[in-house]
């Protein structure tokens, strides 16, 4: 069997410094708001080339506080516009909906599956305060003319970073680019925690602080309540294990980009189409996705075949349950995209046996 994502492999090859670095939490006897998540932050936030890094619970807590500082801060409040991807996990989406900012869909490019920026200005409004860009699957999507729309419309930019932790653009890393990000350490992650975990990263002083403090149920200080805030920390141990896998995550993005090169180079087949990457370089391969027709078919197959894949996502948030308002509304192509994608497998330690057979079973697929 060929895992989609081997975690015990992935975690097993980080060892002994990783069991190393849970004991030295539990030696350490401090289990919140210690050295770890301070040293954690300072080197993040180094490696994103941002001036602050906040550890939070989770990535859709990452987005969630952006958005509520904001409101704090006076920057945004409810009923106010947020553009957003309709092709994206919901997580996007919830975290604007949660604060009772409204989700502004627009369709995704095609040939990058990320949102299409020539199709953004036609949905400004006079309530519009800021645009959250996904970088899906771990690829870019940020585009000059986004920046030609922030700028023009005085917007803020807000990246969900969830996917691409490590990924470029124009010399700079994805979670640098705008305002504020998102970045999400969930366990199948390029640059994964042993549990949830998730950081904000921004240069901005006074939003960092907002976010700090909300995190911690609206204080900076002990018993000191300045917002009616919420529990939202990144925990000792988590930052421990994050801090011996951060140093590698480049070298493992780079084994990530030669497998997806491979499958460029020799997944052939006419009912399969792989994405447009004009820059592999750039691009994280957090999920490497193909395009079917026959997906649920080829799916099988694979899996007949000891080929264990995913579907990133069977259902686009406009037609979930959740948003039963949305479901008759019409994204043709984010709707093409989540009934025909297919996630096969990808991870730094993939053998070259492993990719040859994924390779040749896609190629051997009859429909």
């Amino acid at each position: 069997m060929i895992k989609f994502l081997d975690l015990k492999a992935i975690n097993d090859s980080f060892e002994p410094e990783l069991s190393a670095s849970i004991k030295r939490v539990l030696d350490a006897g401090w289990y919140l708001l210690g050295n770890e998540v301070t040293s954690f932050e300072n080197e993040y936030a180094n490696y994103i080339g941002t001036k602050h890094c906040v550890g939070v619970a989770n990535g859709l807590d990452a987005l969630r506080l952006i958005l509520r500082a904001y409101i704090e801060l006076g920057v945004m409040q409810e009923g106010d516009e947020i553009i957003v991807p309709a092709n994206t996990y919901i997580a996007s989406v919830l975290a604007i909906s949660e604060n009772r900012l409204t989700p502004v869909l627009v369709e995704p490019d095609i040939k990058t599956y990320n949102i299409d920026p020539f199709k953004i200005e036609e949905k400004i409004t006079s309530r519009t305060k800021g645009i959250m860009i996904v970088h899906l699957y771990g690829k870019n999507a940020m585009h000059p003319e986004i920046q030609r729309l922030v700028d023009k419309y005085n917007l803020k930019l807000i990246e969900d970073n969830a996917q691409a932790a490590g990924a470029w653009f124009n010399g700079k890393r994805t979670g640098s680019l705008g305002d504020a990000a998102g970045n999400s350490f969930y366990p199948g992650k390029n640059l994964g925690a042993l549990g949830d975990a998730g950081a904000v990263t921004t240069d901005d002083d006074k939003l960092a602080i907002a976010i700090r403090a909300i995190a911690n149920y609206g204080s900076s200080q002990k018993y000191v309540n300045d917002y009616q805030g919420l529990n939202s920390r990144l925990d000792e141990i988590q930052a421990a294990i994050l801090r011996v896998k951060l140093p590698r995550l480049d070298a493992d993005n780079q084994r990530r980009r030669e497998i997806a090169r491979y499958y460029f180079e020799n997944i052939k087949h006419p009912d399969v189409a792989l994405p447009q990457v004009a820059d592999c370089d750039s691009h994280v391969f957090h999920i490497f996705i193909l395009l079917c027709k026959q997906r649920n078919k080829l799916q099988s197959y694979l899996s007949e075949q000891g080929i264990q894949t995913l579907i990133h996502y069977p259902i686009p948030p406009h037609k979930q349950k959740a948003y039963k308002e949305w479901n008759t509304l019409s994204f043709p192509i984010s709707e093409q995209i989540h009934n025909e994608v297919l996630s096969l497998p990808i991870s730094p330690v993939m053998s070259k046996d492993d990719i040859l057979n994924v390779i040749k079973t896609v190629n051997d697929f009859s429909i």
